[in-house]
């Protein structure tokens, strides 16, 4: 599934697609029971009623899978901090296990994925509807499945009468296609549904599991030179192995994810979802973590990678901020001369860049230089998938550190603070 959303066709029929293919299965099938010769008739009323308010209950939870909203953060108007990371798209502070939806261009939280089929993310909000519609759904195509075998054994119990005698042409080809629809779907949504139990059971989403995998190859290569690092800012940075904090337990993870403690209430149909805070502050905003780190806060770990790619690209690309707001304030000559100052540092930066590209191409096709496979660029899990398959847009943030400067905040939102602060201390 992953990579259909980025095409257009996928997202406009995907939803269209889905419903067509639960009638098709729901509906077209007990025509089929219904009006053909197929022994042993017809479903009884007792499996009539069950199928059928199968189909309800799936019919239900996956409307509330597309259509709740999968959540969105209001900030105050003065946001002073922006402590964590940072979204030059949202242009707002990131919150813990959010991501940047590139498809519902916002930061979802807690987002799993962006699922084609639902034309949503599966996110904090929509996560128990989306459970609860693959809950349904398999067990809606087990209940079939069962009907469908009850047809097959009677024809393998009949397969020595003569032809005539048994079912039509039409109906034997009505009983394959359904067959082989109903396999591959089951299969499918199966596979779906147990990992989806996982990350429940586990607390962790698909975006999460990728990322502890890439945490750990990582962590597991044989050079550990690079755990001491120099950021672009020039400030040291260590990495250290993490573990991954919000597996807090198997009830509590559970429910955590459904909105509740109560468990008759996980698979009810017409219960709700967990909601996010509007204060800034608990659900959806803060996380319990286990403890088995050295300290709180440390997911997700540093890309030693991106780092270290950041500091070697530009090696004088750390901003100073200070002066760039002091330079708002420059008379004109004194502007002049701060823009001729930057241009001789573009110069410098150009040299820099050159070197650079001919020390790269000293690695290039005919040498023995092998790319890191590891390196974000290239690098997909075991599964064969990147962090974009799952909807996550990769290039909306940057990390910033709570006890760093702000190299990352957009100017723009620095000037706004520095006129709230003006503006308080006037008060």
């Amino acid at each position: 599934m992953v990579g259909f959303n980025d095409a257009p066709l996928i997202q406009k029929l995907a939803v269209p697609a889905v419903c067509l293919l639960i009638s098709f299965l729901g509906y077209v099938s007990q025509l089929v029971f219904q009006y053909s010769a197929l022994e042993p008739g017809p479903p009884s009323q007792t499996e009539a009623v069950v199928f059928n308010s199968l189909l309800l209950l799936l019919w239900y939870a996956y409307y509330k899978a597309v259509t709740v909203d999968p959540g969105q953060y209001a900030f105050s108007e003065k946001v002073m901090e922006a402590e964590g990371r940072w979204c030059n798209k949202c242009t707002a502070p990131k919150p813990l296990r959010a991501h940047h939806c590139k498809l519902c261009k916002r930061c979802v939280p807690r987002m799993d994925h962006h699922c084609p089929w639902t034309g949503n993310c599966v996110s904090m909000t929509t996560f128990p509807h989306f459970l609860r519609f693959l809950v349904y759904t398999n067990m809606s195509l087990w209940m079939l499945g069962h009907l469908l075998w009850q047809r097959f054994y009677a024809i393998w119990q009949a397969r020595h009468l003569p032809a005539y005698l048994g079912p039509s042409v039409p109906a034997l080809v009505s009983l394959a296609m359904l067959s082989i629809i109903c396999f591959f779907t089951t299969s499918a949504l199966g596979i779906i549904l147990v990992t989806t139990v996982r990350s429940w059971v586990l607390n962790r989403t698909m975006i999460e599991g990728w990322e502890l995998e890439r945490h750990e190859a990582i962590a597991d290569r044989p050079s550990k030179d690079w755990w001491e690092m120099t950021g672009p800012d020039g400030k040291p940075i260590s990495f250290e192995r993490v573990e991954f904090p919000y597996d807090v337990g198997f009830f509590t993870n559970m429910s955590q994810a459904m909105g509740t403690s109560n468990p008759f209430l996980w698979f009810y149909p017409f219960s709700g979802n967990p909601s996010i805070s509007k204060t800034g502050k608990g659900s959806g905003w803060t996380w319990e973590e286990n403890g088995f780190n050295r300290t709180e806060g440390m997911w997700p770990p540093p890309d030693p990678d991106k780092i270290r790619r950041a500091g070697r690209d530009w090696p004088a690309a750390g901003r100073n901020l200070d002066a760039e707001l002091r330079e708002l304030d420059l008379s004109p000559e004194e502007a002049k001369m701060a823009f001729k100052r930057r241009q001789e540092q573009d110069v410098k930066r150009r040299r820099m860049l050159m070197a650079e590209l001919e020390e790269q191409d000293d690695f290039g096709e005919n040498s023995d230089y092998e790319e890191d496979p590891s390196v974000d660029k290239g690098w997909s899990n075991t599964d064969g998938d990147r962090l974009g398959d799952f909807g996550v847009d990769e290039d909306a943030y940057d990390v910033v550190d709570a006890d760093e400067s702000d190299d990352n905040v957009p100017l723009g939102e620095l000037l706004r603070r520095r006129n709230v602060v003006a503006t308080d201390r006037q008060e």
